[in-house]
């Protein structure tokens, strides 16, 4: 039986479910001035400043400067050894590492989170995960909350360390200010990270899986010959898909930021972020599904449900593998958006040679 969560587990839960949703989505660089929306990979690179992070994304990384805060939610987020976020932290994510410097607050609900020995946060941190590592300087206290909290030997915390967790250990070498203090309330403490109780670091990668499960099953029980025809045309002409899925990609973003220049373009602009938005992780699945599709296809096993679940498996455990993870999945993302893309231009065709108007659909 699940026991029942309080205000802290409630929205954990929950941040981590839009994590699980979102991260695969799509996988692609981003950078401007002030990053905000939903990415696939965000790349703040060394010598590069942004205003500001407000995203949900698969990865964030931070070679550069934030000059103001990095808040959303992400798979992945990590401040490089050169990288500095001149705000707060407020993030969900599967895994937060902290390797360079944050000049505010960390307040985070991660799976696992990590401030290196080369890591230091100016401000305190209120961290809510699934393991916790504080190996690093801290200006300010530390509130942990995990299944183990540790404290390295290079850790430097200015105020007090107070923490809950089933298993903890600390380095004799490592210093704390304020002393360091058990609290059995921090787990359901609503200030700790988003209050939410500690969810386990592989919560989001599987339910991203069963996420992408469930969709891939309607997409091909609802639209069958439409799944169909997208896998045919990634395994045709992949070339082709791939490059209208990039296209597409840049494309209807940059078509939806500029209907907002008009009052009337705002909300039309709002329904299209939407659509985009389902539009992309529909595209994911489709673009894992078509490579599974091809290869049982070459293994002479052809089948739908074992293409898809292969397929979502694949790419699961290649996306789990650093820089090569993300390459796949983009290419995965960009498949499966040209192919989409193909298909919903073909059936508009269709439709508008269609003039009796009894056709079935062809997406069926």
């Amino acid at each position: 039986m699940v026991p029942p969560l309080g205000g802290y587990g409630r929205r954990i839960v929950v941040t981590l479910l839009i994590v699980g949703l979102l991260v695969p989505l799509a996988t692609g660089g981003a950078a401007a001035q002030s990053i905000e929306g939903a990415s696939g990979s965000i790349v703040v690179d060394e010598g590069e400043t942004v205003d500001g992070i407000e995203s949900v994304a698969g990865t964030v990384v931070v070679r550069g400067t934030v000059a103001g805060d990095l808040s959303g939610a992400a798979g992945s987020i990590r401040i490089a050894e050169t990288g500095r976020v001149e705000g707060n932290v407020d993030a969900a994510a599967g895994t937060l590492v902290v390797d360079g410097t944050v000049e505010g607050d960390v307040r985070t609900g991660t799976g696992s989170f990590e401030l290196t020995d080369t890591g230091r946060v100016d401000g305190s941190i209120d961290v809510g995960a699934g393991s916790i590592v504080v190996d690093g300087t801290v200006g300010g206290d530390v509130r942990a909350a995990g299944d183990s909290v540790a404290i390295g030997p290079n850790a430097e915390v200015g105020g007090e360390f107070r923490y809950d967790a089933e298993e903890f250990t600390r380095s004799p070498d490592a210093s704390v200010a304020g002393g360091v203090v058990e609290d059995a309330s921090l787990r359901g403490d609503a200030g700790v990270g988003f209050g939410m109780d500690v969810a386990p670091s592989w919560f989001g990668t599987a339910y991203a899986f069963a996420a992408n499960l469930v969709l891939g099953a309607v997409l091909l029980l609802a639209f069958p010959r439409f799944s169909r025809d997208v896998a045919a045309r990634v395994e045709a002409d992949p070339l082709a898909s791939g490059g209208i899925g990039l296209l597409t990609l840049v494309a209807v973003p940059l078509a939806l930021l500029l209907m907002t220049i008009t009052i009337v373009g705002i909300p039309l602009a709002l329904l299209g972020i939407a659509g985009y938005v389902a539009a992309v992780w529909i595209a994911a699945v489709y673009g894992r599904y078509a490579v599974g599709m091809w290869v049982t296809r070459r293994l002479g096993a052809e089948n739908r449900w074992i293409a898809l679940v292969g397929g979502l498996l694949g790419f699961a455990i290649l996306g789990a593998i650093p820089l090569v993870g993300g390459v796949v999945e983009l290419l995965a993302l960009l498949l499966g958006l040209g192919a989409l893309a193909f298909g919903l231009r073909d059936r508009y065709r269709r439709g508008r040679r269609t003039t009796d108007g009894t056709n079935r659909s062809d997406l069926t």
